[in-house]
């Protein structure tokens, strides 16, 4: 018997109805010679430290730094958990295989290796890998299983990221919460998140300490063209006063013309971060937001593997490009100029050597006719930058017309589109990146002059500003570093923090610890965040460039070029230094985390008080989402309230008895509140 254990009960009905494993028993599917069954993601997670050793239940600094001689596993606490686990290894010793069919990533690598090993298998192990959840993607996959071993250094890897994180965060925790914290506070630390609150910390403090600056600049106007001083700003006024004066009634006279042709490949395709950073720019979504959005069309088989950090599509996939395009029918208008002849194969979009595990988020052709809201918006914004990215380039002609009154040189551009190529496919859309000042402008001819209108613009140098969940994302990938090429960027995620799939929940920790909150669409650092940072003196704590570093180590224990004993036996050596340096640190400064993030102000005496706005009123069941599986919506049965999801193992019921089959949906929604304390 063959045993195949996926990740979430929807990917295991799935596989169960491909394999022909079609009936339904407790924890699992059975047909032939499959049996299917699944996890709740994360099932076991490394001990905790009282798990070791009784010296380690109190939180004391004589007992840090805590290093077990060997890290263990356990199952999590939960009696769902603990029931679905039972089933599990019944079935692991019933199995003469086991294919592992856990999601397609390091993260899933490690769930189901830790869940193998808790239940002592013993038989052969092949390894499911896919990039899409299709039908077609599955059978292919069954296709072609692989060895455990192949992915082995993927899970040493996962295995050294989740140490190191132990090593870190829980003596750190423990170090900086005992020596620094108010009573009865915790300080979190962790070997991203407070690398990444140093990025938003330095930051704040950058805008804090600005001090801004006078300029001007010295341009005029003429044959209603803006021309702008070549010798660049000037930074006193009667420096720019002497140069207005010294043109000032004198002709202009134009000195050069030159036209050049360019060309504006189409955007990139999407990995996550990239995904993340557009549609927190697009409609204000938090990196948290967008994950959960693109996990869901994942399962719901519209999109591609989502947790990926490349952009490029493997050589493989160019033969599938045609028919994915074919199966589109909604962008039919758009995809028939690129079906009416030979689909372009450009560097820019297949390169093997650009891809490792996983592909750039596509769609994978199947119809999105499910798709509702935020979703389908999502998934919109996917199908057109596919694609455009096999139409051709933007070609514009860029014109440069220099002047000069009294040999002070003066320069006006413009711009326009000869051929639209894959702008075509966004229409009248404009990206704000493409906004500028180039406009068409009139014809002039060298040697031609005439009056012009000069003037003074004073202005300011400006800060830095805040940053955005979407900018922050893009600081976190290249390591703090300021990056807007796209070659550059690719080149910089080896040494990034944290991953893609792990970026969103970083960040969302950091509010949730109180160290950052959000103004509008700005993210600031609370005044706990700030004492934080400023009370760590160790940089590998905080760098965001050294962390890089670490994470860049992870990637070569990935690929079989580091020592992933070397990763932990430098962790080790590193927090004896930490907890040492601590110790001896004999100031009384302490954080407060309580009142760390500053209240909303309060209304002025006489200010009239806003009407509070009422949240939207529910009106169906399905509006209210289940509060066991957090996927499904409730239903109304003959003797109880159950959940959407109830065949995919949710097992979500409220008798009618407990509170009556007459409530309307929003009494519904109210009594689960109350009942879960959601």
């Amino acid at each position: 018997m063959k045993l195949c254990i996926t990740e979430k009960p929807s990917v295991a009905k799935d596989i169960a109805a491909i394999l022909g494993a079609d009936r339904r028993l407790e924890g699992f599917y059975e047909g032939g010679e499959y049996r299917v069954t699944w996890t709740f993601g994360h099932l076991c997670t490394l001990k905790e430290p009282a798990d070791y050793t009784d010296l380690w239940k109190r939180w004391s600094l004589g007992a840090l730094p805590m290093i077990p001689q060997r890290f263990g596993i356990k199952l999590i606490a939960d009696r769902g958990i603990e029931k679905q686990f039972n089933v599990i290894k019944k079935l692991i010793a019933e199995a003469d295989e086991v294919i592992n069919c856990g999601d397609a990533g390091q993260e899933g690598e490690l769930i189901q290796r830790w869940v193998m090993q808790k239940a002592e298998i013993k038989c052969p192990v092949k390894r499911l890998w896919i990039s899409s959840l299709t039908d077609e993607s599955i059978r292919d996959g069954f296709k072609d299983l692989k060895p455990e071993s192949v992915y082995d250094r993927l899970y040493h890897a996962g295995l050294s990221r989740a140490i190191g994180d132990w090593i870190l965060g829980m003596n750190a925790t423990r170090l900086y919460s005992l020596k620094y914290s108010s009573p009865g506070n915790v300080l979190s630390i962790g070997r991203v998140q407070t690398p990444t609150l140093a990025l938003i910390v330095q930051r704040q403090l950058e805008i804090e300490n600005f001090k801004p600056e006078d300029y001007w600049e010295l341009k005029t106007q003429y044959r209603d063209v803006t021309f702008n001083v070549t010798s660049g700003r000037f930074k006193t006024e009667p420096e720019a006063q002497a140069a207005l004066g010294a043109i000032d009634g004198k002709l202009f006279t134009v000195t050069d013309v030159s036209e050049k042709k360019g060309k504006e490949s189409p955007p990139r395709l999407f990995d996550l971060t990239s995904l993340q950073v557009e549609c927190n720019k697009k409609w204000g979504w938090t990196a948290d937001d967008t994950l959960r959005y693109i996990q869901s069309l994942y399962e719901k088989k519209v999109t591609t593997y989502p947790r990926v950090d490349t952009t490029y599509l493997s050589e493989d996939i160019y033969k599938k490009i045609p028919v994915i395009l074919g199966q589109m029918k909604p962008y039919a208008p758009l995809t028939a100029q690129l079906l009416g002849g030979k689909i372009p194969k450009s560097k820019k979009v297949f390169d093997n050597s650009k891809v490792t595990d996983h592909h750039a988020i596509i769609p994978t052709g199947q119809a999105p006719n499910r798709l509702v809201g935020d979703e389908r918006k999502l998934y919109h914004l996917i199908a057109l930058r596919f694609i455009s990215a096999f139409y051709p380039d933007c070609v514009f002609m860029s014109t440069t017309v220099l002047g000069e009154v009294d040999k002070i040189g003066f320069k006006a551009t413009g711009k326009v589109i000869v051929e639209p190529g894959w702008r075509t496919v966004y229409g009248n859309q404009q990206d704000d990146d493409s906004q500028s000042e180039d406009k068409i402008l009139p014809p002039f001819v060298v040697g031609e002059s005439g009056q012009h209108v000069p003037s003074l613009l004073k202005k300011q140098t400006q800060p830095p500003k805040p940053y955005t969940e979407g900018t922050l994302l893009r600081a976190m990938e290249s390591a703090g570093k300021t990056v807007e090429d796209e070659e550059l960027r690719e080149a910089m995620k080896e040494n990034g923090i944290g991953r893609p799939s792990t970026r969103a929940a970083i960040i969302e920790t950091l509010f949730k610890r109180r160290y950052i909150f959000r103004e509008r669409k700005n993210i600031k650092a609370s005044q706990a965040g700030i004492d934080l940072i400023a009370t760590i003196n160790e940089e590998l704590l905080k760098s965001a460039k050294l962390t890089g570093l670490w994470e860049n180590k992870l990637r070569r224990i990935e690929r079989g070029e580091f020592s992933a004993a070397d990763f932990i036996a430098e962790l080790k050596t590193l927090i004896n230094e930490i907890v040492l340096n601590v110790l001896n640190d004999n100031s009384s400064h302490r954080i407060n985390v309580e009142d760390a993030v500053p209240e909303k102000k309060k209304k002025a005496a006489g200010e009239p008080a806003k009407k509070r706005q009422a949240a939207p009123r529910i009106k169906s069941l399905e509006e209210v989402k289940c509060p066991v599986c957090g996927n499904g919506y409730i239903l109304k049965g003959k003797t109880a309230y159950g959940c959407s999801c109830f065949k995919d193992g949710c097992n979500f019921r409220i008798d009618f008895n407990e509170c009556g089959p007459e409530l309307t949906p929003a009494r519904v929604a109210t009594y689960i509140k109350k009942k879960y304390k959601q």
